[in-house]
């Protein structure tokens, strides 16, 4: 039976709560739990969803592991009413679970003190509803992004959601991390196009809030909670989205400068001007010898169709082609990308080089659909690239007013030269900052100087406003953020949930503290 939850009764009641970030049942010694042994957990699993979606052996479970935890058991359900079935299981037992995708963002978040059962929700893997006249769609969260794109696109139609890991991300993933995409700057992220869900709720039930229909004025967009949220308020099981006509005709631009000033002034230039670009980027010159230098691990396919240099959007993946030599690595780099009919393509590409000639840009390029996807996918695959090129990279999400950008980009990498870790970065759309420190190794001195820089970094953002997300970092580094009676550090989430001053869900370093918020307890009543 399922229950919708639009409705502000949810929020009434404040319970006590001790959970952490990163699953959504937490351990009370209040009660007796059965064994969690494998053998035996795996057989009451096998009980309940059939042996053939029940794994147990070591190996298969290590794919899994979260910041080196390994789940006792994983449970593959094929529908929402066995993953259900699985959640009042782990609820009545008081176990620790963790909802699955394709398992890109594990390093995301904060550890898990317990961790029993892996949920992993791909066997979920259909669209059930689809109206390209409504421009709706409803599909199970454990569908891949790119298939969800390759049949939007037969209708000339797609969903923004390109997100790192594009080849491999399920819908359900992508939302339930809260990561954007380049295409922030037009189209806004996933709250602003998610309309619905379904998803369980920490007893088991199967729940509803939104819809199908893009006006829906029903009750809360409790559904948007789930966005960031890490599975720690729910088990989404299917997401009802808004879609958008395809770009017919796009075109690329990219202006190199010899100071990230100049690279700010030409941004400033397109904001204030009539142009709406699709997307808006500027790299610092490390992360664009990375760009000229490394392909990302990931596969790619081709978003929409006609871009040279992956298959269709519909093919088996490929590696991206290299950057051309119109890409001046060793400089800041301005890059844009931009759609419409010819005579746009050729406003923008006039107006843009003129911006970029008055704010003294060394070169620039017009990108077509046979050079533009080489630039552009590695933009999309930053996470992956910067991961790839540390194990013990950290990454910060630092939100702050446009205004600010230009002292906080100094102020940023001046820490990280202090401490004497490389660094680099790219500022996306309304004054987001993406952050990396990428030591050469990881170890007890690396992880000091990574604690401090994080610190100052958290400083310097608040002194100016802004807020200040870990979305990546070395397991060790983790607690050193952790105040001593467990609570996160002032200004930092280590979720994005919109707001440092507001965490709706704690990030308890340590199991057992009691006092919790009300939105987690209200989904998760039991912890």
């Amino acid at each position: 039976m399922w229950t919708n939850v639009s409705s502000p009764g949810l929020l009434c009641t404040p319970l006590r709560c001790s959970a952490s970030q990163r699953y959504l049942f937490q351990f009370s010694f209040d009660f007796r739990p059965m064994s969690t042994s494998s053998p035996n957990l795996a057989s009451a699993v096998e009980a309940l969803i059939g042996a053939s979606r029940v794994l147990s052996d070591r190996a298969q479970r290590a794919i899994y592991a979260v910041d080196d935890m390994v789940p006792s058991v994983v449970a593959k359900p094929s529908s929402a009413e066995e993953a259900a079935e699985i959640v009042r299981f782990a609820a009545r037992e008081k176990l620790a679970l963790i909802p699955y995708g394709a398992r890109t963002k594990l390093r995301f978040g904060m550890p898990p003190s317990r961790y029993d059962i892996a949920l992993d929700m791909t066997a979920l893997n259909q669209i059930p509803h689809y109206d390209p006249g409504d421009l709706t769609l409803s599909v199970d969260a454990g569908t891949s992004v790119a298939k969800v794109n390759a049949h939007l696109l037969e209708h000339n139609q797609f969903l923004p959601l390109l997100v790192p890991w594009y080849s491999l991300s399920t819908v359900g993933g992508a939302i339930a991390s809260g990561i954007d995409s380049p295409l922030r700057q037009s189209y806004g992220t996933a709250r602003d196009f998610l309309i619905g869900a379904e998803f369980i709720d920490g007893t088991g039930k199967l729940c509803k809030s939104g819809g199908r229909v893009v006006k829906n004025v029903t009750g809360y967009d409790l559904h948007k909670l789930l966005i960031g949220s890490l599975g720690t308020l729910a088990v989404i099981t299917r997401l009802n989205f808004r879609t958008f006509p395809a770009p017919v005709s796009s075109r690329g631009f990219v202006a190199s400068f010899a100071s990230a000033e100049n690279a700010l002034a030409l941004r400033r230039s397109i904001v204030e001007s009539p142009l709406n670009p699709l997307t808006l980027d500027i790299l610092s010159p490390s992360l664009a010898q990375i760009f000229a230098e490394k392909t990302p691990a990931t596969p790619e396919v081709a978003v929409f169709r006609g871009e040279n240099g992956a298959g269709p959007p519909d093919s088996n993946p490929s590696a991206l082609p290299p950057i051309g030599d119109w890409f001046r690595a060793h400089e800041w780099q301005l890059c844009a990308a931009f759609a419409g009919a010819p005579e746009v393509l050729e406003r923008y590409a006039r107006d843009l080089t003129r911006f970029a000639r008055e704010s003294h840009a060394t070169s620039t390029a017009i990108l077509d659909d046979s050079t533009r996807p080489s630039l552009w996918g590695r933009l999309r695959e930053t996470f992956p690239m910067l991961l790839e090129a540390s194990s013990a990279a950290t990454i910060f999400k630092i939100g702050v007013l446009p205004s600010q950008l230009a002292s906080l980009l100094a102020s940023v990498q001046k820490i990280a030269g202090q401490v004497e870790l490389p660094h680099m970065l790219v500022v996306r759309a309304v004054g987001t900052i993406y952050f990396a420190l990428l030591p050469a190794s990881a170890n007890d001195e690396t992880t000091a100087r990574l604690a401090q820089a994080a610190s100052q970094i958290i400083q310097s953002t608040s002194a100016v406003g802004g807020d200040t997300t870990l979305l990546f970092a070395p397991p060790a580094l983790k607690p050193s953020l952790c105040a001593p009676d467990g609570s996160v550090s002032p200004r930092l989430n280590t979720l994005d949930t919109g707001s440092s001053d507001l965490l709706l869900m704690r990030a308890a370093c340590a199991p057992d503290i009691s006092a919790g918020p009300r939105l987690k307890s209200a989904f998760d009543p039991h912890n």
